[in-house]
């Protein structure tokens, strides 16, 4: 068996490359993944490679798998799709994901993998992480039936929580997007799309996802009285200012975060591989496929990811495949 990996590295902030290692025998209770496919989340991975993670945040932003430490060398990612090689006989063969980097192969412990049910293309289980996110920022807004929700940011959280919400019966979903290519999507997903400015206002409940201070303040603007922002935005280092000795007061509007790292309170009897699971069983929706918007190889992610974080190559989820992988 091959115990040569290699893996994507960032040297230093604006610069990756791809670096080799051995791998360890899997002990008991661990497996050896060979990688199909990972993703990369634009948002959060592109802060990453531009050195953007406040130092306050470094303990937080932390990956379960990462290794070295922010800015950098750091090796960072959590979109992992691959087939078990190694390990205990049930996982042998079966196709897994994991919060694992970009990495040719790995070993971890069993427990940290999830079976990828069958329904599921390998290709498309690498948005799990995403809809993860998504299904935990729902069990915080707790939307009810005909509730108006606007979406303000249609990257790739903001689009997956517009797909989640269009299944929920009787609710009205816009997603609002300065660009306009974004209404391609949105169609795909099954739900109104609008630019800032043509956006439906009186809404229940507005999930924000632009990582923008305009976004921000739009979604506050689009809310009925008493209404919700669920902040899902990541702004990094970044200072956000708002206005809020306007309507904020009178209106009674709230402002409530959401954060992947912690399964919501409103949840307390599920664990994080409950939350997992559940997305990954979501993901079995063909509609999802909308939100991969380009591909490389493996080998390439030292030229692709530049692209990325400048904005050159406009991308949701960016599926990397590897070696081996049809």
């Amino acid at each position: 068996m091959n115990r040569i990996a290699r893996a994507f590295w960032l040297s230093r902030p604006g610069l990756g490359e791809i670096r080799t290692a051995d791998l360890p025998e899997p002990a008991e209770g661990e497996v050896l993944v060979r990688s199909l496919y990972s993703g990369i989340s634009r948002g959060t991975e592109t802060l990453v490679f531009r050195g953007g993670v406040p130092e306050s945040q470094h303990t937080a932003m932390r990956a379960p798998f990462q290794e070295g430490d922010f800015p950098a060398p750091v090796k960072y990612g959590y979109l992992s799709v691959g087939v078990v090689e190694e390990g205990p006989g049930e996982l042998v063969g079966r196709t897994v994901f994991c919060l694992y980097p970009h990495q040719t192969r790995y070993v971890v412990p069993a427990a940290a993998v999830t079976v990828v049910p069958d329904t599921v293309p390998a290709g498309r289980a690498v948005l799990a992480g995403t809809v993860e996110t998504a299904v935990n920022a729902l069990w915080d807004a707790a939307p009810l039936v005909g509730d108006r929700i606007a979406v303000v940011g249609g990257g790739m959280i903001g689009c997956s929580v517009a797909a989640l919400l269009a299944r929920f019966p009787g609710v009205r979903v816009q997603l609002v997007d300065a660009d306009p290519g974004r209404a391609a999507v949105a169609r795909a997903l099954g739900v109104d799309f609008a630019a800032p400015a043509d956006a439906l206002g009186d809404r229940d409940l507005v999930v924000h996802a632009s990582a923008t201070e305009q976004g921000l303040a739009r979604a506050l603007e689009l809310l009925a009285p008493e209404g919700t922002v669920v902040e899902l935005s990541w702004y990094g280092d970044r200072k956000v200012s708002l206005p809020l000795g306007e309507a904020f007061h009178s209106r009674r509007l709230t402002i409530r975060g959401s954060q992947v790292g912690t399964v919501s309170p409103a949840r307390t009897s599920r664990g994080y591989a409950d939350r997992l699971a559940l997305a990954l069983d979501l993901l079995a929706d063909p509609a999802l496929d909308a939100l991969i918007t380009g591909e490389s190889r493996f080998e390439d992610l030292p030229e692709v990811m530049p692209g990325l974080a400048s904005g050159e190559l406009p991308a949701l989820c960016h599926r990397v495949r590897y070696p081996g992988t049809a």
